[in-house]
């Protein structure tokens, strides 16, 4: 993590790798899915789950930058 960064960067850096990840996630889920890979479909729904709790941790960020 970047100390040079105040709360409202790093939290827009968050909110934006999450959906990211979120993302990379669904679309394992969905191809382990198609192929009947249940151990690629479940990291992608892990994955998802990361990557939207990784979404919600940059939106606390900024939200405690903007009240500070």
């Amino acid at each position: 993590m970047n100390n040079d960064k105040d709360l409202t960067q790093r939290g827009a850096e968050n909110e934006v790798k999450g959906k990211a990840r979120e993302a990379k996630g669904a679309i394992r889920d969905n191809v382990g899915d198609l192929t009947g890979n249940q151990s690629q479909e479940l990291k992608g729904k892990g994955e998802r789950l990361a990557g939207k709790a990784q979404q919600k941790v940059g939106e606390a960020q900024r939200k405690l930058d903007e009240n500070v």
